[in-house]
């Protein structure tokens, strides 16, 4: 059954290698780490969300909106069949409904920030930027990109960070919540340059992600994205 439609766009990726113990605590049961190069990787992401649509319906205010989101990469076989998923360590929103809904119905973790974002293209370039307010202070992260998106290639990172389809949460030790995400694959946007700065991202993610957030990324993205449903999640 689908409980949430809506529209994905303009998706910022900073990857960052981080040591494997550091997920432990976030890791649900039945899933294993899904690495890549045999490096493990987190994605602070930020994107709009767009024409968004909860069991068919469109909820005043809560249409267009930011996200930013931690998140880390999974996998598991069900019957010969590999699921490459995410779990999401945190997901920022400027509204408090969705985060209700989202904890309350998904078992997620949602918290509400004040958040902004800017697009501005010239004759060269196309730039994103995505922030968040967390103890008096803006955090915040931009790319500069081609004005073209362009397919991505097959092995590449653009490839790995983005075509995982499915989405599970830790309820407890035992449980676990998986959910299945559709969307046609994306195209992605050449990056020039990137920077970001996080004062207070401890204080949103605890104090040893923070060292993380200091150092530049190990890769970036832009990824242009698309329309995208959220089917019913299930208890495993």
């Amino acid at each position: 059954m689908k409980f949430i439609s809506a529209e994905w766009r303009k998706l910022v990726m900073m990857n960052y290698i981080v040591p494997e113990k550091l997920l432990e605590e976030y890791l649900p049961n039945g899933v294993e780490l899904d690495l890549w190069k045999g490096k493990c990787f987190v994605s602070l992401v930020g994107f709009m969300f767009e024409n968004t649509k909860v069991l068919g319906l469109k909820i005043p205010m809560h249409v267009n909106f930011e996200e930013v989101n931690l998140r880390f990469y999974v996998k598991r076989i069900v019957d010969g069949e590999l699921r490459r998923g995410v779990v999401f360590i945190k997901e920022i929103v400027p509204r408090t409904m969705i985060t209700f809904v989202a904890n309350t119905l998904y078992d997620e973790h949602y918290t509400t920030m004040k958040m902004r974002h800017e697009f501005l293209k010239d004759t060269n370039s196309f730039q994103v930027s995505y922030g968040f307010y967390a103890e008096e202070k803006w955090n915040e992260f931009q790319v500069k990109a081609d004005l073209t998106p362009i397919e991505m290639a097959v092995g590449s990172d653009e490839e790995f960070f983005t075509e995982h389809y499915w989405g599970y949460t830790r309820l407890n030790e035992r449980d676990t919540r998986e959910y299945h995400v559709t969307h046609p694959r994306w195209q992605a946007y050449r990056v020039q340059t990137h920077n970001g700065d996080f004062p207070t991202i401890g204080n949103v993610y605890g104090k040893e992600w923070a060292p993380y957030f200091s150092k530049k990324p190990d890769s970036v993205l832009l990824a242009e994205g698309s329309p995208i449903e959220v089917l019913t999640a299930k208890k495993l």
